[in-house]
């Protein structure tokens, strides 16, 4: 049918009006009417063209758009195919936008209002309540990093009580606000690490920020015992985080590492290269190298009770022999919380048997290391500990820099010591058995550092906790036997 002229109609009409099937182009010629007419207005199925391109086409009542239709709006690509109310998107409807993506539900006059589904460009979908266009009220939805979350919506953020489920594994369930945690509520991290507690803007409120060792300064322990570590993981006001579980601790030792000049021809270079972890900075100015641990087990090494060793620094907990048979071997089969089956120690203390202690995770913000105890020192450690026995015996702190001469002397004499045993062992020590007799198998008298740093993995909240330090000083065994004499005249001169 041709269209007609602007103000003209052309079609069927009933005492001078409008009626059946016809064409009108409005006298603004932005509309144009093609459809059926019930006594001159728009009555039936038709089709409503504007002049930008847009169109309706769907039923009328009375003049007014009303019912079922489909609408397209050329200014934004958009479609909607559903119901309508005086022109206006009322009912359930499908709204298929231009740049992919889709609305299908409840609409009240033209915005989205009830429940519904909606996809957006990047594929992520939330179904739930809707108002005035958002998301308002109880809704799922699931983000393009695969992550869900079901709960309370409050204008198109995630406000009130909600459960976060993480494509990584990580759940938190608890309380919202501006689209973050805020309020009480549980993570369980992918790690393992549970914080349970007052959340702020995203963050824990008592969040650990440090681990802290516990006990004096330095460590004195007697040479041969085995010590027991607390380790607290503390917030920045030095309070326990006590709403914090599950991060994982690892405990290692350091010896100081001493420099030489490289125009020596001694290969402590090349020792330092063949141990297992790299130079370490320590907060009491020196370096230390990886120095092994190992968990006191019964079989060559006797389990110990904890006494306290007093010293200048203050005290610590040591060991004296117990009974076999008094103490029965924890059992150690949940690895979760860094337990194991007790190793066992029939090949004395060769490399491969030593068995370092296990990580542990935190318990309320708490961790306890048990039965630590420092291994006898490796063969390729003998050139370290030789020179620090060497600037003890000097009787002068070694000032920093040591002349290419006094170096050489250094290695010289350390080769020969180093010679000399090497022939008393070949003499000496004909089996296995011997060559880990008891004074060899103990660790050297002197200064240790033992560190305790965080392995967790992923890190929690993407952030690692900085390593503890603390100085341990080995005393020798001798000192034990001193202290048992004093007591023992104390007590007869009683």
């Amino acid at each position: 049918m041709a269209a007609p002229r602007p103000g003209c109609y052309l079609g069927a009409a009933k005492a001078q009006r409008r009626e059946g099937y016809g064409l009108y182009v409005y006298p603004n010629s932005f509309f144009q009417y093609e459809g059926e007419w019930k006594q001159g207005r728009k009555h039936g199925h038709g089709k409503l063209l504007f002049k930008d391109g847009s169109y309706y086409e769907g039923e009328f009542v009375d003049g007014e758009i009303m019912g079922n239709g489909l609408r397209y709006w050329a200014s934004t690509g958009n479609t909607y195919s559903g119901q309508f109310v005086s022109g206006e998107l009322h009912g359930h409807g499908v709204m298929q936008y231009k740049d992919g993506g889709k609305y299908e539900g409840e609409f009240s006059y033209g915005v989205r209002a009830g429940h519904g589904l909606l996809v957006d460009q990047d594929g992520q979908t939330y179904q739930g309540s809707f108002h005035n266009n958002k998301k308002h009220g109880g809704g799922k939805m699931t983000f393009k990093n695969g992550d869900k979350y079901e709960g309370d919506w409050i204008l198109d953020q995630r406000q009130g009580h909600g459960i976060l489920h993480c494509a990584d594994g990580t759940i938190y369930e608890g309380q919202w606000r501006n689209d973050v945690f805020n309020g009480q509520g549980t993570e369980i991290h992918c790690s393992g690490v549970i914080y349970d507690g007052l959340w702020i803007n995203g963050y824990p409120a008592a969040q650990a920020k440090k681990i802290v060792i516990l006990g004096p300064e330095v460590i004195d322990v007697i040479q041969g015992s085995a010590i027991t570590l607390h380790v607290q993981l503390q917030n920045e006001e030095g309070e326990v985080s006590e709403y914090e579980n599950g991060r994982l601790l690892e405990i290692w030792a350091g010896v100081k590492n001493h420099q030489i000049p490289a125009s020596s021809s001694t290969s402590l270079f090349k020792l330092i290269e063949e141990v297992e972890r790299k130079p370490v900075k320590t907060p009491f100015g020196f370096e230390c190298i990886s120095y092994p641990l190992m968990d006191a087990v019964s079989g060559s090494w006797e389990l110990k009770a904890a006494v306290p060793i007093s010293g200048k620094s203050g005290f610590a907990l040591a060991d004296l022999p117990i009974p076999k048979g008094d103490i029965e071997p924890e059992s150690r089969s949940d690895t979760r919380f860094g337990t194991g089956d007790a190793p066992s120690n029939e090949d004395g203390f060769e490399g491969e048997s030593l068995h370092p202690p296990a990580s542990q995770r935190v318990e309320r913000g708490c961790v306890v290391f048990r039965n630590i105890m420092l291994a006898p020192p490796p063969a390729n450690y003998q050139p370290f500990m030789l020179l620090d026995e060497l600037n003890k015996k000097g009787g002068k702190k070694p000032s920093g820099r040591i002349s290419a001469e006094k170096a050489e002397k250094m290695t010289v004499s350390q080769e020969k010591i180093v010679d000399s045993r090497s022939e008393v062992t070949a003499k000496g020590y004909k089996s296995k058995q011997d060559q880990h007799s008891t004074k060899n198998s103990r660790v050297l008298p002197g200064q240790y550092v033992i560190m305790v740093r965080e392995v967790t993995m992923p890190p929690f909240l993407g952030q690692t906790l900085p390593t503890a330090f603390k100085l341990l000083r080995v005393l020798p065994e001798k000192t034990k036997v001193k202290n048992i004499k004093k007591e023992t005249v104390k007590a007869t001169s009683t």
